[in-house]
Parts: C-alpha cells; sequence; structure tokens
C-alpha cells in the first residue's frame, strides 16, 4: 500500500493524538504523542523534524520525529507510530530513514540518537536498516507497559567519529562496555587504559537530609544562574525541573524528574559532581519516593573523577556515546550511568543479536557493583 510523507501541520494534532492512542494506549509516557501544548510547539517553533504517513485516503497511519537541541548539535528520533492496522509492510523503516535524512540535510546536526523498547526486537532492527549503531542497554529506564528496558543507539553525520578525541584511562568497571562499543560501533579502544575502581561505598548513616524542591520555574532559572557558561550545561534533550538540595547547602543537583516515566535525569551538580560524594544514596532515596524508580547521569568518559563518584555509589554503566560532544575541531565520548531501584528481569527482554554485547557488558559491571566476588564465594 503506498502512503504519502508530509510534514506535521497544527491541524493533524487531534489525529495524532488518536494514532498515538491506538498504538500505546494509555501508556505512552511522552508528551509528544499526548499533550496538545507540547506537540503544537514542536510542530511550529522549529525544533523538530515531523513527519506523518496517510494512505491515498487521507487517513493518517504513521509519524515520526526528530527533536533537535542546537546548541549541541544533537537530535532523537522519538514518536515513531505506525497504525496496528498498517504493520508489516515497513513503514515504520521508511518514515525514521525519511525523518532523519531530513534532519541530517540541515547540516545543523551530528548525530541522531533514538531510546528503543527491547519488549521486541522490530524496533531494534528498524533502527539498524536506517544507519544507527548500538551503544548501550539500560535496564527498567521507563514505565511504559510495565517497567521497561531501552536500548541507546545512534547514527551518525559523515566524518563525525573519524573526528574523536582519544581517552587515555577509564575505571576498569566500564571495560566491558568499551569492549562492547569496540565491537557494535567500530571504535577502538584498545588504547585506553583501564584504572582500578574505587568499591562501592555503604550509604552513609547519620548524612544530612536531602530537599526536594519541584517548582520547575524557579529551578531552571537557578540552574542557569549557576551554570552561566553553556559549556558546562551539556545533557542534550533534557532540561531540569526539580533540584536535590543537600540540607546543609554543600551541594545541589539538577535533575528532570519524570514520574510518569518513572525515570529521572540527574543533569548536573552544583558545585561539582564529587560534591555528593556519600550523599548519593540518600539523593536516590528522595528520587524514589518522588515516584521515579529509575535513575540516570550522562558524564565525560574522560572525566575519571566523577566517574568514580558515582560508579562507588551504585550506578552502573549503561551505554558509551562515542563522539557526542563537539568541542572545537574534536568529538569527545561520553557515558550513561543508570541505577534502578526496583529487580531487573530481562526474561522478557528481546535483545538482539547486536546488544547481547551490551547486555553481558552491563550484567558484568552490575555483578562487579553488587556482588563483589569475596561475598559471593563464602
Amino acid at each position: 500500500m503506498s502512503v504519502v510523507l508530509a510534514p506535521a501541520a497544527v491541524q493533524d494534532i487531534a489525529e495524532l493524538r488518536q494514532l498515538y492512542f491506538d498504538v500505546y494506549g494509555h501508556g505512552y509516557p511522552v508528551p509528544l504523542g499526548s499533550d496538545p501544548a507540547v506537540m503544537h510547539r514542536l510542530i511550529v517553533d522549529g525544533t523538530a523534524h515531523w513527519l506523518t504517513a496517510r494512505t491515498e485516503r487521507s487517513a493518517l497511519v504513521g509519524s515520526a520525529v526528530v527533536q533537535t537541541d542546537p546548541g549541541s548539535r544533537i537530535g532523537k528520533l522519538v514518536g515513531l507510530a505506525v497504525h496496528p492496522g498498517h504493520r508489516g509492510g515497513g513503514l515504520a523503516s521508511v518514515l525514521s530513514g525519511a525523518v532523519c535524512d531530513e534532519a541530517f540535510g540541515t547540516g545543523r546536526l551530528d548525530s541522531v540518537y533514538a531510546t528503543v523498547r527491547v519488549v521486541t526486537e522490530g524496533p531494534q532492527h528498524v533502527v539498524v536498516r536506517n544507519g544507527f549503531r548500538p551503544l548501550g542497554l539500560m535496564p527498567n529506564a521507563v514505565e511504559v507497559d510495565g517497567c521497561e528496558s531501552l536500548a541507546l543507539f545512534a547514527r551518525y553525520a559523515d566524518g563525525v567519529l573519524e573526528r574523536r578525541a582519544p581517552v587515555e584511562r577509564v575505571p576498569e568497571r566500564l571495560a566491558a562496555l568499551l569492549t562492547a562499543a569496540s565491537s557494535g560501533i567500530g571504535v577502538d579502544y584498545a588504547g585506553t587504559r583501564h584504572i582500578a575502581t574505587r568499591p562501592a561505598r555503604p550509604a552513609v548513616t547519620g548524612a544530612e537530609p536531602i530537599e526536594l524542591i519541584a517548582a520547575s520555574a524557579f529551578v531552571r532559572r537557578r540552574f542557569l544562574d549557576r551554570f552561566p557558561d553553556a559549556s558546562d550545561r551539556f545533557f542534550p534533550l533534557h532540561t531540569p525541573n526539580a533540584m536535590l538540595v543537600a540540607a546543609d547547602g554543600s551541594f545541589e543537583a539538577y535533575a528532570d524528574l519524570d514520574p510518569v516515566a518513572g525515570s529521572c535525569a540527574l543533569i548536573a551538580v552544583h558545585p561539582r559532581p564529587a560534591a555528593v560524594t556519600g550523599a548519593l544514596e540518600a539523593l536516590i532515596s528522595v528520587v524514589t519516593r518522588a515516584g521515579a524508580d529509575y535513575a540516570e547521569t550522562l558524564l565525560p568518559l574522560a572525566d575519571t573523577e566523577a566517574l568514580e563518584v558515582f560508579l562507588a555509589s551504585g550506578f552502573v554503566p549503561s551505554a558509551v556515546y562515542p563522539a557526542m560532544r563537539r568541542m572545537d575541531d574534536h568529538f569527545h565520548d561520553y557515558v550513561v550511568l543508570s541505577r534502578t531501584s526496583r529487580q531487573i528481569d530481562f526474561r522478557t527482554t528481546a535483545v538482539s543479536a547486536l546488544l547481547q554485547p551490551y547486555l553481558s557488558a552491563y550484567l558484568s559491571a552490575w555483578t562487579a557493583t553488587y556482588l563483589p566476588l569475596h561475598e559471593v564465594s563464602r
């Protein structure tokens, strides 16, 4: 069956909401498919490429979006939906390829990433057919139809990976992840040294309590005051809406907290990541009580000090994003560290062959974090 692809228009919003409901029911956690105000903004403000697919009779049967973050030259493929009655004909792949081609065609993006559900292998194959490469696996990352894991993929503009800045050393707990990336992405980490990872820290008893401030407008203003230099605010397509503050004022952690999706992205810490040393356990407890069972942070792969702080507090290396950030003439690698307060269950996870090395790497790192060898051997 032939379809016509066209840019989404404001008058399509009602039909688009119905499409996302038909595909996901009430479980779709992204405002792009449910909030008319958010959808209107994305269509008209120029920060998104949004394509729709209609049949010859004008029935809306597909949608795909690339959201962009102009300051970071990074986009995100989101909102891929094909009506249940029109699956199996390759429409998801056609939509994904077309919207990514349009986004890269502007010359303003260095990469586009996608977080893909792994309840079936189909979405993984869709993005791979359109040039995306696997970057990692994030267990329990989102609440959709129950608690689900996501896989991270990225597609690059020509020449980006060839201009990566080398990373001299990383904590050894990242070794398995980098090995998986070397085979899955074709990035050479053979010259990167592994240094001993500090053991995980026990929870600090009697630590200062953590206060949660969820006034989003105030938090955004405060965030810009604390980080006036744009180079210190790198967490693409995330804006803080909550602040976690030590009662003694020793640190402020800025977060994108989403209780609907059950997730929290820790965007930045003032004055520096090491300031949360010994307090991350209490911080995660506050985040969990606020409705987020999954927390993640994004750190430069070369920032050994910051990585050690989070690794020592139970965060697990989940994904590596080579050449994520352009600085001068080179691109710098970043790594996603995650932590979940729910039991991880991979029995219903459909991991394709491309993701198997990342699953093994995650299990290896999780075991090293939560099942030290001296404990297992007793």
